[in-house]
């Protein structure tokens, strides 16, 4: 069942917030335990895709997020037995719920702290938003295709996740009302980086983003230091495209 609407952003119609929750539950509910079969493939995940030497995700914080979220639970239930495997995976309407590897790095990337404010843009699964609400206070995430949204709020709240806040509208031009943000996560790739999430992002503030085009992305690193923008591309990676007002 599609996730309630809570209510209309004033000014822009095309915006929807969804709840991520409707009854009053602990902001970080456990989402594994020793009853969940799932428990030892994601330990596996852990072990041989992300502490591996050649992978280096080193954060002890990332690392237990990683082992405790359900990626099986974010996916279409004819995918779920492939959810610990290293690769991405197809979420419907053209889009992929990302490698495991990938969610690691670029939340190791960003560092977040409790208490922190991240924006996320490109909701996709939900998945992303998961490990985050698990490392952060509060995950802002908006998604471009209104089903997917819905479909991740949805799990969200099911998860009991009621810092996450998820709104279907286009990312490019960020969640101006709740900025500034500690951190910023961008999951499709512009072919340059959107100035209103760099006007977003809080001074010492994290911006980690795909940029460029289908066939040629670098995964940049933005640290905001009086006023300006430092930039380190960091990997080369492949991730849909941003769509929306940065294509038109």
């Amino acid at each position: 069942m599609p996730a309630p609407l809570s209510r209309l952003v004033p000014c822009s119609a095309a915006l929807l917030i969804l709840n991520s929750a409707c009854a009053p539950q602990p902001n970080k509910a456990p989402l594994a335990n020793n009853r969940d079969p799932a428990t030892g493939e994601r330990e596996r995940m852990v072990e041989q895709q992300l502490q591996a030497d050649a992978r280096g995700i080193t954060n002890s914080r990332v690392l237990e997020a990683m082992r405790m979220v359900p990626r099986h639970e974010f996916l279409p239930e004819n995918l779920q037995h492939a959810a610990y495997e290293d690769r991405p995976l197809p979420i419907g309407y053209e889009q992929t719920i990302s490698q495991p590897y990938i969610v690691a790095f670029m939340t190791q990337a960003l560092n977040p702290q409790p208490g922190h404010r991240v924006l996320e843009i490109g909701t996709g699964s939900g998945y992303q938003a998961a490990v985050l609400a698990r490392l952060a206070g509060e995950v802002y995430s908006i998604e471009i295709i209104e089903p997917l949204a819905r479909r991740a709020a949805e799990i969200l709240r099911r998860q009991g996740l009621t810092n996450v806040h998820v709104r279907h509208g286009d990312g490019y031009a960020g969640w101006e009302e709740a900025a500034p943000f500690d951190s910023i996560i961008v999951t499709c790739a512009p072919d340059k980086i959107p100035e209103p999430l760099t006007k977003q992002l809080k001074e010492g503030g994290r911006m980690i983003i795909p940029v460029g085009s289908v066939d040629d992305q670098q995964l940049v690193l933005i640290g905001k230091r009086d006023g300006k923008m430092k930039r380190t591309a960091i990997l080369n990676v492949r991730f849909v495209p941003m769509t929306g007002k940065v294509r038109e």
